[in-house]
């Protein structure tokens, strides 16, 4: 009862808080979907981060912690490159052209046709890939260390999944479409709060029942690195070549990070709000990674059979009852807090870049915001729809792997999202055919790598299919030059510049210390 009471207090803490953000009828464009341009860093930090922790971070990264050790803390460690790029490159850029949508900045760079071609890729992911896996992770690992909670919903396991999915939905969409970016914000911060509290909770149950720090490299040296070789199958250290592409989609181009950014009171607010969040990567990555490593150290070689139990084993073997509801309040955090992001910037995507762009050019902004509205209505209906057919899958195939399948569904877009997003921004004047012939080549690039190489990591084969894409395109465009560091960097001041510096130090640093 008292596990419940906590999770119940949680719920009415959440919605309490996003009633209070709720604005008027009345608001503007600026108000609704970007909190009147008014975030302070702290509000930058919590809620990005937030927004990019879900429920496969604790379920799946801390599985394959257990079996690949600290070599996956790469995904979260890595991240801090993204991060500065977004910081001290992006956002300078965005912010200056006052953009509501990362749409906006391609148009007056590239075009609308190649801005239409973005808006449109990126509102087919959120609505689908982004909003069924978020939903159905964050039910299914909450089923899977909860079920002996959560069977008062169904006896049958199906049922009660289907039904978290669907009530979590519909919860995170009423007050994202009640307050907008300001109730998502507010709620991110008390989200991201538990899931810190939640995660530090994992960890240090994990290092005392290990026996300390020291034991990870006593007991689990082997795990203690960071790169893997060349031919591993999952995470060759090769991969980061990829991945240092892929980070530039990610917290560069992608409208449900950028928002934030986008809302920022001011540079620098959003300048040191990144960094802050680049801070947090590094205790995301301790929280998610460490934990998994310390597990495999405590049950040795004949441990788990299936490495996705490891969180549900820590929680369930070694957590007392209260701190268990503690538990499943992180896990709801983290799928609520990516949900509602999502949520509101597939409102933003769709009424600013589609409905006043193409749909209703004289449209007000009331007018406006009442289609974000009603887009946060139709998501909602796509994002449960895809979370049950993830069910299904996973339950039709327990072993299916569909978590790799969604990534390499992702960067068949997303790699050609790093081509506009580089192109735009390094180009003195880019070849607007040329990089949309780019964008659309990294489809057929990838099917093409596939079939030669069927058997390259799929992180190597991103940065193959942006490379060449990226090649193809400043073929067309290198007679008119790349944009010089100088004008390329920006910062508020020389603090904040330096402040960029330590943490890019930091980072070269974990690389050279856990090498």
């Amino acid at each position: 009862m008292l596990d419940l009471g906590i999770v119940l207090t949680y719920f009415a803490a959440i919605f309490m808080v996003a009633i209070s953000g709720r604005v008027s009828k009345d608001s503007t464009i600026e108000e609704y979907f970007l909190s009147s341009r008014n975030l302070r860093w702290p509000s930058i930090a919590l809620s990005s981060i937030a927004t990019n922790i879900n429920g496969y971070q604790f379920l799946g990264m801390m599985g394959s912690a257990y079996l690949f050790g600290l070599a996956q803390a790469s995904l979260e460690i890595n991240a801090v490159q993204g991060i500065l790029m977004a910081a001290f490159i992006f956002v300078p850029l965005f912010l200056r052209e006052k953009v509501i949508t990362v749409t906006q900045y391609i148009q007056k760079r590239l075009g609308k046709t190649v801005g239409l071609f973005y808006s449109i890729a990126n509102l087919l992911i959120f609505s689908t890939i982004t909003l069924g896996a978020a939903l159905f992770w964050g039910a299914y690992a909450a089923d899977l260390v909860f079920d002996e909670y959560l069977s008062v919903i169904s006896a049958d396991r199906i049922t009660r999944i289907s039904v978290l999915i669907i009530g979590l939905g519909i919860f995170s969409a009423i007050y994202t479409y009640l307050g907008g970016l300001n109730a998502v914000v507010k709620t991110d911060i008390i989200q991201f709060s538990i899931l810190l509290t939640g995660g530090f909770v994992v960890l240090f149950v994990a290092i005392h029942n290990l026996g300390g720090w020291r034991e990870l490299y006593v007991k689990t040296p082997q795990l203690m690195h960071l790169y893997l070789p060349a031919d591993h199958p999952t995470l060759p250290w090769t991969h980061m070549f990829g991945l240092f592409l892929l980070n530039i989609n990610y917290w560069c181009a992608n409208q449900t990070i950028m928002q934030r950014s986008l809302a920022a009171k001011s540079l620098r607010h959003a300048q040191i709000g990144l960094m802050t969040g680049g801070v947090m990567k590094y205790v995301m990555a301790v929280l998610i990674v460490v934990p998994g490593i310390a597990l495999y150290g405590i049950l040795g070689e004949n441990g788990l059979s299936e490495p996705d139990m490891a969180f549900p084993y820590l929680v369930k073997n070694y957590l007392p009852v209260g701190v268990k509801g503690i538990i499943l309040c992180a896990l709801f955090a983290s799928l609520m807090s990516t949900v509602d992001s999502t949520f509101n910037s597939l409102a933003t995507l769709f009424s600013i870049d589609i409905y006043k762009g193409y749909i209703n050019t004289t449209a007000t902004d009331r007018q406006v915001v009442k289609a974000g509205k009603n887009t946060i209505l139709v998501a909602l209906f796509t994002g449960i729809l895809m979370g049950l057919v993830l069910l299904y899958v996973k339950f039709k195939n327990p072993e299916a792997a569909f978590t790799h399948t969604l990534n390499e569904l992702r960067y068949y877009i997303n790699c050609g999202i790093v081509v506009l997003i580089c192109t735009a921004a390094f180009m003195v004047t880019p070849h607007r055919r040329a990089t949309l012939l780019g964008f659309l080549s990294t489809i057929p690039l990838h099917l093409i790598i596939i079939h030669y190489y069927p058997e390259m990591n799929y992180f190597v084969r991103a940065f193959w299919v942006i490379f060449i894409a990226l090649l193809f395109v400043v073929l067309f465009s290198a007679k008119n030059g790349f944009r010089g560091i100088k004008e390329l960097i920006q910062y508020d001041s020389l603090t904040i510049l330096k402040m960029g510096g330590v943490l890019l130090l930091s980072l070269i640093l974990t690389h050279v210390v856990f090498a």
